[in-house]
C-alpha cells in the first residue's frame, strides 16, 4: 500500500469511526416518554419513581423468541450494575396476562422489576412497532440510546454504553 492510499484509508476510517461513536450530548438528549404500568404483584410503578437512577427500559413479550434469549444477559447485567444506580424495567406486552408473564419471569429466575402493558400504554408512547426494544434513560430521565432487537447486554459494548451513563454527570 502507498502513502497516499494509506493516509487515504485512514482518513476514512476517522470518517466512518466518527459518524458511528459520536456520542449524543446531555442536553441534547429527548425526555423519556412517562408511564404508570402495574408490576406483577399490581403495584403502579410510575417511570418517575426512578428519577436519579440509569434505566434500561425494555419492551418484550413471552411469545417473542428473541426478548427470550436477550433476558438472562439482563439479569446478569441487573446483577452486576443495580448497586451502581441501574435499574432495569422490563415491560412485557403480553395479552395473555400476568400469570404467563409471572410464570416466565419464575421459569428464568429473573429478579428485575417486570411491568405489564397489555392495553399498550407505554409501547404506544415510545412508539414500539417491534421486539425487542430498549431504551437507556439518562440520571436526568432522557432517552440517551434506543436499541432495535436482541441485545447481548453482557457484550463489551453494552456494558460501555451502561458504564458511561452509570459515570456520567448531569
Amino acid at each position: 500500500m502507498t502513502l497516499v492510499a494509506a493516509k487515504r484509508a485512514l482518513l476514512l476510517l476517522a470518517i466512518m469511526s466518527s459518524l458511528v461513536s459520536a456520542p449524543v450530548l446531555a442536553e441534547e438528549r429527548p425526555a423519556a416518554p412517562s408511564f404508570s404500568l402495574p408490576n406483577l404483584a399490581g403495584a403502579e410503578v410510575q417511570l418517575s419513581d426512578f428519577h436519579g437512577k440509569v434505566v434500561l427500559l425494555n419492551f418484550w413479550a413471552t411469545w417473542c423468541m428473541s426478548c427470550r434469549q436477550e433476558m438472562p444477559a439482563m439479569e446478569k447485567l441487573w446483577q452486576r450494575y443495580r448497586q451502581q444506580g441501574l435499574v432495569i424495567l422490563a415491560v412485557a406486552t403480553d395479552e395473555g396476562g400476568a400469570a404467563r408473564v409471572r410464570s416466565f419471569v419464575h421459569r428464568l429466575q429473573l429478579t428485575f422489576p417486570v411491568l405489564l402493558d397489555a392495553d399498550s400504554r407505554a409501547s404506544d408512547g415510545y412508539q414500539v412497532s417491534g421486539l425487542p426494544v430498549s431504551y437507556l434513560i439518562d440520571r436526568e430521565g432522557r432517552v440517551a440510546d434506543k436499541i432495535t432487537g436482541s441485545e447481548d447486554w453482557m457484550s463489551e459494548q453494552a456494558t460501555a454504553r451502561v458504564e458511561q451513563l452509570l459515570v456520567a454527570e448531569n
